[in-house]
């Protein structure tokens, strides 16, 4: 009872959150009670609404029914601060006394059986002065701010000056920078040009060594030749000789000879001479010698002409050759000459196209200008215009004075005027509420008392000319029951299909706990016969006559409102203690299900029963509502989320019998324990000590089934063979967040230590996989194609994996399975240590490098706008790219391609639904050296290999994806490496991928 013996005063004495705060929290009642158009009026006249704010509020076609207006209005006028807030629950104390009452607690001090609601004359002028003293008060700031803005701008100008006369010695710098810069591009142009000539200089003088070398070759050839020619004519000479002194002797002997004996006694002695001449062994060996040197020139000499024949007719092949290769490039040129016409023409059309665009877009701008303008200067004519209707009104108000004065002067009179009122038209005018504040005549002093009791006839004539189905009354006083069926009546005469009803709900003004909303419709009514319709407590006498000219049937309301649900729908009602009302069943694979529901609960008077699927949670309490979806949940978020509801909530529900029934038959018989069905990556070491847990290493996958195991701190899970997906072992794991407090823990213990044990044969153990995700959006099992409120405050719970809190660190990790037919790429780790495995490997059957392809500017552009570029090669640099063809194209060949990337790439290969093996090679410095050879050919060291293993283990663990790991002391030599590689990428090819999904 306190407050609501609190004053006016302590309504002001209170800030602006508390004010803001009490209406707050009877928002859902305002927006569902008052009307706009009745307190904007006031609301102008406070100051503390624009003319474009109450447009925007009462002609927005944004907002399709009076709650959204009236909640705008309560979003401009929080804006506006204290000043807003108290304007509007003065502006309710006229208006909604009841809303005013709720709201404050206070009772409002005006009496409205004799003022209805409106406002003294004497008040509105006593407010009118304090308006103007504040003018004058806001004046004398303003002609003070704009003598401190002089001040202000002069200090400003002195600042500008001083700046343009820095800006000028900048300007000169600038200058004499450019100068020194031509300067230096002149004297660097002449240095290249200098370049350019010694490098020339220095190309003449090697070709000039070269021509001196062959000369000096030639020449020595040439002597060759020439003593061979001497020779050889030496041989000859003596040959002729000889035979020339023959001939002679011969001659002479012939002509010297007689016929007979002597003749023949001559020749027998020249013959006994030429028999008894004998040479010398000298003479032979030279001639033999001489017969050689001649055989072998002639040899060489055939020997050099077939040579020579030989080289002219490679030349005549050659020279066709070049002929051929000639005439195709003339026909490449013109067909690029061609096309280099195609494209100048596109490019002139384009240019053109650009062009026009650029002339649409001018005259779009200007449109647009001249549209602006239009609205402004709509805007001062529609001012104008409500400032001749404020006059106009006055001159109503002053006419209907004298109206009065003449009926109180003659009563026969009203009948007539009764009458002529009949015929006007029922359309209602514009501002009509502005009777409520309008100046009265102050020298008509003596129809003071009978104002005050005329006005409200006025006012209810003025409503009885408005359309009986308009719900916008000038009345302050809200409509009664009868009018709403009245008016609802004829609404149905004049169209019956206007108005649906889909379903029957109970609504209630303000709409009290119990109710029951439906997604399309704000108010349904159920009809019933006029017959059964109940005649309301104090109904109007001329509302008979309404109700005979409407048809047999109205709407009206009906209570209880119960609807066979056989859609998706929203329930409102008091959810206190949720789960005390309902329990429920179910998962992410089935969904979540009301299984039982408590007799008498608020649940069960909205018709929820078991069966009904919960898709959606809408809490709205004290704190920040928030909004989640339970399609996808776990079963464990599930009873969190509803945990949650402290109050008013609304549930989107909907019947799902067939998969209610299946899941209930499913538990009986023990086929499963819960609708929850979901895959993990376990990312720490569980030793599984008690009884009935399961003993799990880092990297393990299990198979989650139920999310409230037990004693609800634990799920349920079976390890999942990594060659078959099927299920093996099973037992307890701790759930998320008793996982992230193990993981913590076990952090913790690792950072204390000193020294890291290790195992005898290998390096260290692993006992924790340190995944990083992110705060705003961590891993979700199956929500992902949940649609939740980005809006509201508690999204990032809603959608949290498993867990009220959401750390960075991630214990566990959804996966998912992926069984390729194709063989999968590889990738090596150490990149080094692949590359030299990759030279070794592509030798065998099956296994191949991938090469990097060269792609021009706008292939790289179309292949990066779909996706199809992995990594560009390093290599070769420039314009090479491994891209998504070259990998394809090898597996469609039935050949693992072996990759030289980045694990960066592996996100990027995943995309493309493109599933790479990585093989992990643990390098020390006892196998570092057994790569000594290989590294050598890459021109790296053991120590920068050590270094590199390093930095890309760090990144390992990033890998969205299991990989296999070979340890130091499994190979002796670079063979025995290869075959480890093998017959690992082999066991990798058989198992089932699974591959984390990341937000």
């Amino acid at each position: 009872m306190a407050e609501l013996c609190r004053t006016d005063s302590t309504l002001t004495a209170l800030d602006e959150d508390a004010l803001w705060e009490m209406m707050e929290s009877h928002r859902y009642k305002i927006v569902r009670s008052i009307h706009p158009s009745r307190l904007t009026p006031y609301l102008r006249q406070a100051k503390v609404l624009g003319q474009l704010d109450e447009e925007e509020v009462l002609h927005s076609p944004r907002f399709t029914n009076s709650a959204m207006r009236v909640g705008h209005l309560l979003d401009l006028l929080k804006a506006r601060g204290k000043n807003g807030a108290i304007a509007f629950l003065e502006s309710l104390k006229f208006h909604n006394p009841d809303i005013y009452t709720l709201v404050t607690g206070l009772q409002p001090d005006v009496d409205f059986s004799n003022f209805s609601g409106l406002m003294e004359t004497s008040k509105l002028t006593a407010c009118l002065a304090g308006a103007i003293g504040s003018l004058q008060e806001e004046l004398a700031q303003e002609k003070a701010q704009k003598e401190m803005l002089l001040r202000q701008c002069a200090r400003l100008q002195e600042s500008l000056a001083r700046a343009e006369v820095h800006i000028e010695g900048l300007r000169q710098l600038e200058a004499d920078h450019s100068r020194m810069k031509c300067e230096a591009s002149a004297h660097f142009h002449e240095v290249l040009k200098l370049k350019d000539e010694m490098l020339s200089l220095s190309l003449h003088y090697s070709n000039t060594l070269q021509e001196k070398e062959l000369a000096t070759t030639r020449c020595r050839t040439l002597q060759e030749e020439l003593y061979l020619a001497r020779q050889e004519l030496q041989r000859v000479d003596m040959v002729s000789s000889c035979e020339w002194e023959f001939r002679e002797r011969s001659l002479k002997m012939a002509c010297d000879l007689e016929p007979g004996d002597k003749e023949l006694s001559r020749l027998k002695e020249e013959n006994q001479k030429l028999r008894s001449l004998t040479f010398s062994l000298v003479e032979k060996d030279i001639l033999e010698q001489d017969l050689d040197e001649a055989l072998e020139s002639k040899q060489e000499l055939v020997a050099r002409i077939h040579s020579l024949r030989e080289q002219a007719a490679a030349a005549e092949r050659q020279r066709k050759q070049y002929w051929e290769e000639k005439e195709q490039t003339l026909l490449q040129f013109r067909k690029t000459q061609v096309d280099c016409e195609l494209y100048r023409e596109k490019m002139s059309t384009l240019q053109g196209q650009v062009a026009e665009l650029q002339k649409e877009r001018d005259q779009a701008y200007a449109a647009r200008d001249r549209a602006q303008m239009e609205s402004s200067q709509s805007l001062l004519e529609k001012d104008s215009l409500r400032r001749k209707v404020f006059e106009l009104t006055d001159q109503v108000c002053e006419l209907r004075t004298q109206l009065r004065k003449l009926q109180a002067e003659s009563p026969a009179g009203f009948q007539p005027e009764a009458e002529a009122r009949a015929p006007c038209p029922r359309g209602k005018p514009r501002l009509v509420r502005m009777h409520a504040v309008c100046p009265r005549d102050n020298s008509d002093s003596s129809l003071q008392g009978s104002t005050e009791s005329q006005l409200w006839w006025d006012l209810s004539t003025t409503s009885s000319r408005e359309p009986a189905n308009s719900f916008r009354s000038a009345s302050p006083v809200p409509p009664s029951q009868q009018s709403l069926y009245k008016r609802m009546a004829e609404v149905l005469q004049e169209d019956p299909e206007s108005l649906s009803f889909p379903e029957i709900l109970e609504v209630d003004p303000g709409i009290p706990p119990g109710t029951k909303v439906d997604l399309d419709t704000d108010l349904d009514y159920e009809i019933l016969d006029k017959a059964d319709l109940p005649e309301p407590e104090g109904s109007l006498q001329c509302s008979s006559r309404d109700l005979s000219t409407s048809e047999s049937s109205v709407p009206v309301r009906r209570r209880p409102a119960r609807k066979i649900l056989s859609q998706v729908t929203v329930l409102a009602f008091q959810g206190a203690a949720l789960l005390e009302q309902i329990s429920v069943i179910g998962g992410n694979l089935t969904g979540i299900f009301i299984h039982r529901v408590t007799p008498g609960s608020a649940a069960d008077e909205m018709a929820l029963r078991p069966g009904t699927q919960i898709m959606m949670v809408n809490h709205e309490a004290s704190t920040p509502s928030f909004k989640a979806a339970l399609e996808n949940t776990t079963l464990e978020q599930a009873v969190r989320l509803l945990g949650r509801v402290t109050g008013f909530c609304c549930l989107t529900v909907k019947v799902n019998t067939e998969g209610y029934k299946k899941l209930v038959q499913d538990l009986e018989a023990k086929v499963a324990t819960s609708g929850d069905s979901f895959y993990i990556r376990v990312n720490l070491a569980l030793q599984g000590r008690a009884e009935g847990e399961l003993q799990a290493y880092c990297n393990d996958v299990l198979h989650v089934t139920d999310t409230l195991f037990q004693n609800h701190s634990c799920w349920h899970a079976y390890r999942v063979n990594p060659y078959t997906m099927k299920t093996a072992e099973h037992g307890a794991i701790p759930n998320y967040s008793q996982a992230q407090q193990r993981l913590i823990a076990l952090i913790q213990d690792m950072t204390q230590q000193r020294t890291v044990t290790r195992k005898s044969l290998g390096g260290p153990q692993k006992l924790v996989r340190i995944v990083s995700v992110d705060k705003a959006n961590p891993p979700r099992s199956s929500f992902d194609k949940s649609q939740l409120n980005p809006s509201s405050l508690e999204d990032h719970t809603s959608t949290c994996f498993w867990a009220e809190s959401c750390f960075t660190l991630a214990p566990y990790s959804l996966v998912h399975p992926h069984k390729p037919s194709q063989p999968r790429p590889v990738i090596f780790l150490p990149r080094m240590v692949g590359k030299i495995l990759s030279r070794k490997l592509s030798l065998r059957q099956g296994f191949k490098t991938c090469p990097a392809e060269y792609l021009s500017q706008e292939e790289y552009d179309a292949w990066s706008q779909r996706g199809d570029i992995i990594q560009e090669g390093e290599p070769y640099g420039g314009h090479c790219w491994v891209t998504r063809h070259a990998v394809e194209s090898l597996m469609h060949k039935n050949t693992h391609a072996l990759l030289d990337v980045w694990l960066d790439s592996v996100c990027v290969l995943h995309r493309m639904d493109i599933f790479p093996i990585i093989v992990h090679i643990s390098i020390n410095e006892k196998t570092a050296k057994k790569l000594r050879k290989g590294l050598q050919r890459l021109s790296v060291s053991e120590e920068q290999l050590l270094e590199a293993a390093r930095q890309e283990e760090m990144d390992l663990d990033k890998v969205p994806c299991l990989y296999s790991s070979l340890a130091p002391d499994s190979w002796s030599d670079l063979d025995g490496l290869l075959g480890c590689v093998h017959l690992a990428i082999l066991d990798e090819q058989k198992k089932v991928v699974w591959t984390e999904q990341r937000p």
